[in-house]
């Protein structure tokens, strides 16, 4: 089945999941599509199997708190960022629920984690305006990088260039394997005051890099060129929250949350709206990812949503 305007449009809601107390903050799917792993502001994970459509097991962060979650290359590890205590990235296994391994390093809230895809490579972004380079089998820092102001970051698919987003006005390229000499792209975005930057994604053909921010617009850029090819809004968020904007797997839509709880879609390539779906969330809709190998994605709030198509285009 193949990603059209009216297979989105047929897009509701199948299965709702009230396993969380207080907002869940983050999720990632396997890369397999067949697990879904979430954090939430009340320290647990959550994790659901996709295929039966349920919840499997809860761990909890008590501790540290959690925030950021992401999937190694095995999927049953998990890294993820901490909110209590320290700004230690915390690796952990799934299967016994012990720590694997702790990364310390950044002193304030990292906001930007993201895993490469080919490696264990990671790498993340800090409120202390830095971006730090992991390998998964060394606590120590690989690679340090002072900025100008906040960065979000994340690797390209292919996993050889990672992009940074930094002070809300430009993007930063850098070549994994000689980013001490600097990037070798930087596009500079016109300031927006009325907004900062709160995610930075890659499309999976690696031609587009689409722009969050914590007001009420999206932008996607040519990730070769820099060029702004579109912009979209009309979705609510007066309230300046953190909403996970996502690529469909095939590069072709893009999707955001809204304040409201419903999902707004456009075509990436026309930059037109293609559907509002109403997700009935009782909250923001902070986060929002389409399964990488499956015909479902996932919004949630306090609350997560299975989404699925009603339609056979």
């Amino acid at each position: 089945m193949k990603l059209t305007d009216n297979v989105l449009r047929s897009f509701r809601v199948a299965k709702v999941f009230r396993e969380n107390s207080d907002k869940i903050n983050c999720f990632d799917f396997s890369s397999n599509g067949e697990t879904i792993i979430s954090s939430s502001d009340d320290d647990s994970l959550v994790l659901y199997d996709c295929q039966e459509g349920k919840p499997k097991r809860t761990l909890y962060s008590k501790k540290y708190g959690v925030d950021l979650i992401r999937y190694t290359h095995a999927a049953n590890t998990v890294v993820y960022s901490s909110n209590k205590i320290d700004d230690t990235i915390r690796y952990l296994s799934l299967h016994d629920n012990k720590y694997i391994r702790y990364f310390p390093g950044h002193n304030k809230r990292v906001t930007s984690l993201s895993m490469s895809p080919v490696d264990d490579t990671f790498i993340s972004g800090s409120l202390d305006k830095t971006i730090r380079l992991w390998d998964l089998r060394s606590p120590n820092c690989q690679g340090l990088m002072h900025l100008q102001g906040k960065p979000v970051c994340s690797f390209d698919p292919e996993g050889l260039i990672f992009a940074a987003g930094v002070n809300s006005e430009m993007v930063k390229l850098y070549d994994l394997r000689s980013f001490d000499k600097g990037p070798f792209a930087t596009f500079k975005l016109q300031y927006d005051r009325t907004c900062e930057w709160t995610g930075l994604k890659f499309s999976n053909d690696g031609k587009l890099i689409l722009v969050s921010t914590n007001g009420g617009a999206l932008r996607l850029l040519d990730a070769f060129k820099g060029a702004v090819m579109h912009s979209f809004g009309g979705y609510n968020n007066s309230k300046a929250v953190t909403l996970e904007a996502s690529f469909t797997p095939d590069s072709q839509f893009i999707m955001i949350g809204s304040e409201d709880g419903k999902v707004h879609v456009w075509n990436a390539e026309s930059g037109m709206k293609v559907a509002v779906l109403d997700g009935k969330h009782t909250g923001p809709v902070t986060c929002l990812q389409f399964n990488p190998k499956f015909m479902t994605f996932a919004s949630a709030c306090s609350n997560m949503a299975f989404w699925l198509p009603t339609i056979d285009d």
